[in-house]
């Protein structure tokens, strides 16, 4: 008899559509239905993610997705990870007092890259005209969407800040002075207003692919660019070190910048092809942590046992340090990524993986980048006395503007065999104030960024920051097959490898492996303000059970369990050989869902 799950595994032939929210998820089927593609229904959630889940993504954020086309018979990465400004320099950031990057703020915006890169997969890719896919998200945002209870809980924790420091978002998310009710509509008039304006200069051109391009023009060279960079020339708003600041991004920024296609970084387990973004992302670390996994007998312990949970989240303190030293923009300095991906240096690697925890940040030395390595050292070690902002304790402005959103996720597979794995996030709306007559944020990437100067993460202008969103998709003996991932910052790749791990190894559908208990590590530097690593701490669902939490300690961990199904938001699409169709999505937050037949 199948095991009890949360919801259902979602199966069917004609498509399925799944994602942090259940509107997303209808409207991506319901694209579906009217004879759009993956990569039309993808596009369309994209932007209703926008407006329902404003505090984990927006406009004025960023994304990469990768996709598979059936057509072309081709995995690809979307990158539309915007690059930090031309004024983004380290002297410049360091002559503000700043040893970090704010958490908020406009000095942690880079070129918002989402909206450009929807565009280019939709120009790509797709078959619909902008306005069926933007219509959805315009309609939410003009007539209404029930207000997520998070959402309203974002906006009351902030209403001090935005009130007194940020009144261009007091307007947008407090009508009328008040918080919106959980449950009740909330509507975004103005955003509506921006999305129809740049329709209507689209379709000043005729054409599907002259329309899409139009728009590009209309957002990065055209009225929503001169608003940006009109707001940003004068605005001097207080950021997450409570101090105000001005922002050194500009309209010529925009202009000048373009999403773009890569190719995944991939590797082999066992008959499965994993695929993943470059290291601009914390991509690799998946792929890293597999390659471990192999050398450690991780196929042979069981997938629940405090066994398997220590040698994951050991194996992941590895790759992570390795992320901490040697990640950043391939474009500005040669990432040793052969190397790290490589059989033998992982077979290496593997030998630290103990019986107990290791309470020490372990990149692995590379011959010519041994500072990078003691430099990744340092600056976890000198992080763990790090008091700012969000955990100084005392509520001030700082502590208000330090708090920060999360991301969403998207996975869509239609009838012909198209994928999308996508991971928007960026543009919240704790990251930084309105912008006067447009209704989204710009985003606070740059965090990601370190002002010392000689890293691969280091700041400079056009460099992408080492981003913490990673999509996945993964081939079985050689044909497209899995689509996953998850929001959640620093865990994103953790909680994707633990997911894979128990689907490779065990018997249970995607349902009943996102249902199972999660944990993941704190173990490293975080990739957030005020960028804090606590060396030996994990995290556990109590559904792991007593037994394996105490074995966890008893090894050494620092082991803080959390509430019942808090960790973790994965949802996950697969396409089987024989054309059957897959679909799950996590039951936590009470919000994602799967649709499909």
């Amino acid at each position: 008899m199948a095991a009890f799950t949360t919801r259902p595994e979602i199966t069917g032939t004609f498509g399925v559509a799944t994602s942090t929210h259940w509107l997303a998820s209808a409207v991506g089927f319901g694209i579906l239905e009217k004879g759009g593609n993956a990569f039309d229904a993808a596009v369309a959630m994209g932007f209703v993610l926008q407006v329902v889940e404003p505090h984990l993504n927006g406009p004025g954020g960023d994304l990469p997705a990768i996709v598979y086309a059936a057509q072309e018979d081709k995995v690809k990465v979307l990158c539309a990870q915007g690059s930090a400004p031309q004024g983004a320099t380290i002297a410049k950031y360091r002559d503000e007092g700043l040893d970090l990057i704010p958490g908020s703020g406009l000095l942690a915006t880079v070129i918002p890259g989402a909206f450009d890169g929807w565009m280019l997969m939709l120009r790509d890719h797709g078959t619909m005209p902008l306005r069926e896919v933007l219509e959805p998200a315009i309609s939410y945002a003009r007539h209404g969407h029930p207000m997520l209870e998070r959402v309203s809980a974002a906006i009351e924790s902030l209403g001090e800040l935005f009130e007194k420091e940020w009144p261009t978002s007091a307007e947008t998310w407090m009508p009328g002075g008040q918080v919106p009710a959980p449950g009740r509509l909330f509507c975004n008039p103005v955003l509506a207003d921006t999305w129809e304006r740049l329709l209507t200069e689209a379709e000043t051109v005729s054409g599907r692919e002259a329309q899409i391009d139009k728009g590009r023009d209309v957002f990065y060279r055209g009225f929503i660019a001169e608003a940006i960079g009109g707001f940003l020339a004068d605005a001097c708003v207080m950021d997450g070190t409570g101090e105000r600041r001005k922002g050194v991004l500009t309209a010529d920024d925009l202009a000048g910048w373009r999403a773009h296609w890569e190719a995944p970084l991939t590797l082999d387990y066992g008959d499965w092809t994993v695929c993943k973004t470059a290291p601009w992302s914390q991509g690799p670390v998946l792929l890293q942590s597999l390659q471990l996994l192999k050398h450690a007998g991780i196929a042979d312990m069981p997938l629940m046992g405090a066994d398997f949970a220590h040698t994951v989240i050991e194996a992941m303190k590895l790759s992570y340090a390795d992320r901490e030293a040697y990640y950043g923009d391939p474009d500005f300095f040669d990432i040793p990524m052969e190397r790290l991906l490589s059989d033998s240096y992982a077979s290496e690697r593997s030998k630290l993986i103990g019986g107990t925890a290791s309470l020490e940040q372990r990149p692995g030395v590379l011959p010519g980048l041994e500072h990078l390595a003691q430099a990744a050292i340092d600056r976890a070690s000198g992080s763990e006395s790090l008091s700012v902002g969000a955990d100084a304790g005392e509520p001030t402005m700082a502590h208000l503007s330090n708090r920060r959103g999360d991301t969403v996720h998207i996975d869509v597979i239609d009838r012909w065999g198209n994928m999308v794995s996508a991971t928007p996030s960026g543009g919240w709306l704790q990251s930084s104030p309105i912008v006067p007559g447009l209704g989204f944020a710009l985003n606070s990437r740059a965090q990601m960024f370190w002002l010392d100067e000689g890293l691969p993460s280091s700041l400079a202008p056009g460099r992408r920051p080492r981003t913490t969103l990673t999509p996945s998709l993964a081939l079985r003996d050689g044909k497209p097959h899995l689509a996953f991932g998850t929001p959640g910052g620093d865990q994103q790749d953790q909680w994707q490898l633990i997911f894979f791990l128990r689907l490779v190894h065990g018997q249970q559908n995607m349902q009943e492996v996102i249902d199972a208990p999660l944990f993941h590590s704190q173990h490293f530097t975080g990739s957030f303000y005020p960028r804090v690593a606590t060396p030996g701490r994990m995290m556990i669902e109590p559904s792991a059970g007593e037994g394996v939490i105490a074995d966890l300690r008893k090894r050494g961990h620092d082991v803080e369990v959390s509430d019942p199904w808090a960790i973790g938001r994965l949802t996950a699409a697969a396409r089987d050989a024989d054309g059957l169709l897959r679909a799950a999505a996590t039951p936590r937050l009470m919000q994602a869902y799967a649709v499909g037949r």
